[in-house]
């Protein structure tokens, strides 16, 4: 009987426990097979990366996301962990002893409760703003995107402000990399009013970077500010952004009102229709300043699939013009979307750089989903004749995602 009531105590208050506190393990499982190579984020030779040459040949990779991520939550504080492996298949000999080195702590942070409408986050975390133009979270990719950072929080009715910064440093050191757009430093401040109809965003965002791995005193200064605005009303929706760029790119190139700026509308048909028009300008380089770049966004959302552009490629090049018509629609609980663009040059003569066709599939099952889809790009011929390459490139994916929840 005294075994018994301390056995019913002990439940009860571990019963206490998780009343005021929840506790949640989730997992995923991410495979993706991918036809690249001939066309694609493919570099070919001496060629650009999205290129194919005449002597290239297709070929399949398969890459997989494998995390698993806990999250605990009290009254005052979150507590968030995910562990994370990306592997390909086949780069691990079968009776090796160790890893491919990609196992890593993906996001670890807390968000600690300081008011009713104020928190602070603290840790290796996600920063995805709006539409990830400037700042997202880089799903697409297997590895994704998280800043190590500290973000101020403040959140009232329609009024939302988040103040965060970062300061990377080795063990003992501050952070010496002069990697492409790896930073030294970070600050930023995005203001967000969302009403029924309109939602506006202000985002600013000043990155010191190092201009040598040997000299660490020498470094320069990019900011990076602008809008993003959505506007709907019944069935059409419009969206547009608007970024500057002033000060110095890695290496101290000057940028000097280098510009991004789009606007697009959709437009609902009906329940399962819908017809978008988007047309977007980067601005390109210029004799006197560099070209534009989005930074830390979800780039290979934006320009298509095929990230031919701005996807660790065209940092400082003629810019880019990309008017794009997309239609959505859903046949036997398939989800299908259909994506054109014409690409040209936005300096250095507006040259034409491409068509590319869009194409993606979507399933949902009852506790999987399955995704897929075909791209095929038409380079111009001038382009196709001078650099030997394919004048019609294609690259086709296909993926499953399980996110099984083991305690919720």
């Amino acid at each position: 009987m005294k075994n018994l009531t301390y056995t019913l105590l002990t439940i009860a208050l571990l019963h206490t426990g998780f009343m005021q506190a929840q506790l949640s393990l989730e997992g995923e499982f991410r495979p993706r097979s991918e036809y690249f190579g001939n066309g694609g984020n493919y570099t070919g030779g001496s060629f650009p990366a999205g290129t194919a040459t005449v002597a290239d040949e297709g070929f399949v990779r398969t890459t997989v996301r494998a995390a698993f991520k806990t999250k605990y939550k009290s009254e005052t504080y979150t507590l968030f962990t995910s562990f994370q492996e990306v592997f390909a298949f086949g780069d691990r000999q079968q009776i090796a002893t160790a890893g491919n080195g990609n196992f890593r702590v993906q996001e670890a942070w807390a968000d600690l409760l300081l008011g009713e409408s104020s928190s602070l986050k603290v840790g290796r975390q996600p920063l995805s703003y709006d539409n990830q133009r400037i700042l997202g979270g880089l799903g697409w990719a297997q590895q994704a995107r998280t800043h190590d950072a500290v973000v101020y929080k403040y959140k009232k009715d329609k009024l939302s402000l988040d103040i965060g910064g970062s300061l990377n440093t080795t063990t003992d050191e501050v952070y010496n990399n002069s990697t492409l757009f790896t930073y030294r430093d970070m600050l930023f401040l995005r203001l967000n009013h969302k009403g029924e109809k309109f939602n506006v965003s202000f985002l600013t965002l000043s990155n010191t970077y190092q201009n040598s791995n040997v000299d660490g005193a020498t470094k320069s200064n990019l900011t990076t500010y602008g809008l993003h605005m959505g506007y709907k009303a019944g069935a059409l929706s419009l969206t547009s952004d608007l970024y500057m760029q002033e000060g110095e790119r890695i290496g101290g190139v000057d940028v000097k009102g280098a510009y991004l700026a789009s606007l697009g509308l959709t437009y609902k048909l009906d329940k399962t229709n819908s017809l978008g028009l988007s047309y977007e300008v980067i601005s390109g380089k210029e004799s006197d300043t560099a070209a534009f770049f989005p930074l830390y966004g979800t780039n290979h959302a934006f320009n298509g699939l095929m990230d031919r552009f701005y996807v660790g490629n065209h940092a400082n090049a003629g810019g880019l013009k990309d008017l794009k018509l997309t239609y959505k629609t859903k046949i036997s609980g398939v989800a299908l979307t259909v994506a054109a663009h014409s690409f040209t040059e936005q300096s250095q003569g507006g040259d034409d750089l491409g068509t590319e066709i869009d194409l993606i599939l979507a399933k949902k099952f009852k506790e999987f989903v399955l995704v897929g889809g075909y791209s095929h790009f038409i380079e111009p011929s001038a382009v196709a004749d001078l650099a030997n390459v394919k004048d019609t490139q294609n690259w086709a994916w296909l993926m499953l995602v399980l996110k099984p929840k083991f305690l919720n």
